[in-house]
């Protein structure tokens, strides 16, 4: 296992053309881009950030879930196809940036009239998954709160219509959805690619890794018992911390984590 940051956690701070070199410049390992607009979605945009992010590793990619992955579910044609067309946009860009893995939302729940169709759906997860697959990418499902995988139960049935599929283990939507985080790691365990790691302090306060009283151990612990032996990123909001240096330093808890339990 290893530890890396998602450029997620410098939204509103730092572009993406700026978060990596920061990295490289920490000698973190390995990242998750998050792009986050239709112009950073543009292979041209990715091109550029292939030569400014030195030796990071673009391990993941991440979208604005909104912009286009709902739409890819569309019954209209019309609609799904301008959602695919963007899917190729960024998967095109993955390539590009060299990133083997999406973290992937799909549908929003942002309707109380939302119905689940859990045949239809995987069905359609499986054509996701193999269009990425075309660009060398696996489709890896994340849970997310407010988007379709919300419940651990939900995984087993996207996984047996979409067999390719992988997972993405998030520690803040897990708090949110009310379900323990171990419940999600259990559905998931055999698929995990990656994990999007948070903290809270003793009054659930969302905050870096090392900062809070989250237990880290038991959590490393339980994804070397799966087999899992990929990166733990950090993935937290602007807010949740003041300076900059306190990444690297929540960083270097991670890393100090992984390396202990990779032994």
């Amino acid at each position: 296992m290893r530890a890396g940051v998602s450029t997620a956690t410098l939204f509103l701070r730092l572009n993406n053309e700026d978060a990596l070199p920061l990295f490289d410049e920490w000698g973190i390992p390995c990242a998750e881009v998050f792009l986050t607009s239709f112009s950073e979605y543009k292979p041209a945009f990715a091109r550029e950030l292939k030569t400014k992010k030195g030796k990071v590793e673009a391990f993941s990619v991440h979208v604005l879930n909104t912009q286009f992955e709902p739409q890819l579910y569309a019954a209209h044609p019309r609609v799904r196809a301008d959602a695919y067309f963007w899917l190729g946009q960024a998967m095109t860009s993955a390539k590009t940036l060299g990133a083997k893995y999406y973290s992937f939302h799909g549908i929003a729940r942002l309707k109380r009239t939302f119905r689940e169709d859990i045949a239809r759906t995987a069905e359609q997860t499986a054509q996701i998954s193999a269009f990425c697959k075309k660009f060398g990418v696996k489709l890896c499902y994340e849970n997310v709160e407010w988007a379709f995988f919300n419940r651990p139960d939900l995984f087993a049935p996207l996984k047996e219509g979409c067999k390719e599929l992988g997972g993405v283990l998030d520690l803040k939507q897990a708090r949110v959805s009310g379900y323990d985080y171990s419940a999600y790691l259990d559905a998931m365990a055999g698929s995990i690619t990656h994990v999007h790691a948070s903290d809270v302090d003793e009054n659930g306060k969302l905050c870096l890794p090392g900062e809070g009283v989250f237990d880290f151990d038991l959590l490393f612990s339980r994804l070397r018992d799966t087999g899992f032996d990929g990166p733990v990123f950090i993935e937290n909001y602007a807010g949740d911390y003041k300076e900059l240096s306190e990444i690297k330093r929540s960083y270097e808890f991670l890393a100090e984590k992984a390396e202990k339990y990779s032994r």
